[in-house]
């Protein structure tokens, strides 16, 4: 997810932000943190603004803001200005052009969100670091006008990693992530078949995913967000419940048959920072209890790995620290190599599971080139840019099948996998022949309109199956992912939404699917839902 999807985990930015000539440009996407820690506003004839520090952790926070026009016309174009409280500096942002000068921010409306009707309102937001003071601002102008005396609170430190979950959004513009089912029993229009029983095991054919008995499998379910993020935050492991009573609820939505679960590779490889109780065997368990789960209700899973360790400070950075506590540009070979050599061994055999070998890509960013991108992409090792040994795509396929796991691998293309260009050019080798492309689809990623669907991703749809692992807007709508999801049942291509978590903000900052955990919709998720159950 720029986390360009508006959205974000726990306390991080989603892994889909995008910073763009200098100025940091929503494109792509991860999540939005749900802790609503402090908030201010402010108001005058003319318009009025919000301010919540959404997150908050040590040297890091996340920070949504809405302009309400309050005047009698309305605004064709929008730019608000701002001082920073503290020494915040911003990093990344999603539904606008941000810059900052000293402790000036100016945000800019782009494309879509540049019209405000009087009366009406719009939201932007972004994530930045700071050392000594993450104090909310005090005065905001609109266009020039100053929008009035501001009453506000600082959040504390220790508020930081509160429990309540990007980048988006990932919101990358992807930037962010950070975006986390239920088999219903029948058959889609698209010819993909769900059980109530066992899962179905998987392979490639062509561009189609098939099971063991030759059926065409198109997956449509829901991404279960929090296993990336709890156990490095010193949470735990799930973001919620993870029992029967759960799954039954994803169930309750329509045909579900694919849950994709992303993964912490410093947790499952038990590195040194992170609680003992949340890492290692506790949790690869813990993670093997709910793949069963999902299996033994009909539910294909999908395991991500979505956070991953090495230092970057470059574009588009999601943070400065070298530990797994956002979205990198590449997965690290130190690590992410044995994660999926052990992640391999525990799930060989069961072709239920796929891998899905990186979240959001963005080497592209990270080189400054996206020829030199996609070659990272493809072969790792030292990539310009990166200051890591980066594992490439062949690395982990290699890494997969050494381990003796035939499992369908997915692999996301580049700019927060919303790109496919290069991805039929630079496709790995692969002695399974078991490799699908991974797309990810939001509604302010770049590639986001029919036109570029048609023009860039049809095309590997025809040589190779597509799993759109993620989906969704930030809008509490359909708008997007109606047509957006038409288009792809028309291509016999399924979808999976991000994301079923309840956290605080719900849609309003960002993909949240429901309201509750025995599944209440929330706005966007009434969408999703009532497109499962025209399936």
């Amino acid at each position: 997810m720029i986390d360009p999807t508006g959205r974000r985990e726990r306390g991080r930015p989603h892994p889909r932000l995008l910073a763009v000539a200098g100025a940091v440009t929503l494109a792509a996407a991860s999540t939005l943190a749900p802790a609503l820690l402090s908030s201010a506003s402010a108001a005058t004839a003319g318009c009025s603004v919000t301010y919540t520090n959404a997150s908050q952790w040590a040297g890091g926070f996340v920070a949504n803001l809405t302009i309400t026009n309050t005047g009698s016309a309305a605004l064709s174009s929008w730019t608000l200005t701002f001082n920073e409280g503290g020494d915040q500096k911003v990093t990344n942002a999603w539904s606008a052009t941000v810059t900052q000068s000293g402790t000036a921010v100016t945000a800019t409306n782009l494309s879509y969100n540049g019209t405000i009707a009087a009366g009406g309102n719009t939201s932007f937001g972004f994530q930045g670091t700071w050392t000594n003071s993450d104090a909310v601002p005090t005065s905001f102008a609109v266009n020039g006008a100053t929008c009035g005396a501001v009453s506000s609170t600082t959040p504390s430190p220790s508020a930081s990693a509160s429990k309540s979950a990007s980048p988006s959004p990932s919101a990358s513009a992807s930037a962010s992530a950070s975006k986390s089912a239920s088999p219903s029993a029948s058959a889609s229009p698209s010819g993909s078949t769900g059980t109530s029983g066992a899962a179905p095991q998987l392979h490639v054919s062509g561009n189609k995913l098939v099971t063991a008995s030759g059926a065409t499998f198109v997956p449509h379910g829901v991404n279960r967000s929090g296993t990336e993020y709890e156990c490095v935050q010193g949470y735990g492991i799930f973001d919620g419940p993870s029992d029967q009573a759960s799954i039954t609820a994803m169930k309750s939505w329509g045909p579900v048959n694919a849950v994709r679960v992303p993964l912490n590779e410093a947790c499952w490889n038990g590195e040194s920072y992170v609680t003992a109780a949340d890492a290692g065997s506790n949790y690869i368990n813990a993670i093997k209890a709910y793949v069963s789960l999902l299996n033994s209700n009909g539910i294909v899973a999908i395991l991500d790995l979505h956070w991953t360790d090495g230092t970057y400070t470059g574009n588009s950075s999601g943070c400065s620290s070298a530990q797994a506590t956002c979205q990198k540009p590449m997965p690290d070979a130190a690590e992410a190599i044995p994660f999926w050599s052990s992640v391999a061994t525990t799930f060989k055999g069961n072709n239920a599971v796929i891998f899905d070998l990186f979240n959001e890509p963005y080497a592209s960013r990270a080189t400054g080139n996206t020829t030199t991108g996609w070659q990272c992409w493809e072969n790792g090792g030292t990539c310009s840019g990166i200051s890591y040994q980066v594992a490439g795509m062949q690395q982990m396929v290699n890494a997969v099948r050494s381990a003796g796991a035939s499992n369908v691998l997915m692999l996301g293309g580049e700019e927060y996998s919303n790109d496919l260009t290069g991805w039929l050019q630079y496709e790995p080798s692969d002695p399974d022949g078991n490799l699908v492309a991974s797309w990810h689809s939001y509604n302010f990623n770049t590639c986001s309109a029919s036109s570029c669907w048609t023009s860039q991703i049809a095309p590997v749809i025809a040589k190779v199956p597509v799993i759109p692992g993620e989906i969704g807007e930030n809008d509490c709508g359909g708008s997007y992912i109606d047509p957006l999801t038409t288009w792809l049942e028309s291509e016999n291509t399924g979808f999976l939404a991000w994301t079923w978590d309840n956290w605080s903000g719900g849609c309003s900052s960002g993909p949240t699917l429901i309201s509750d955990y025995t599944g209440t919709p929330t706005g966007y998720g009434s969408a999703f839902k009532a497109i499962l159950q025209a399936l």
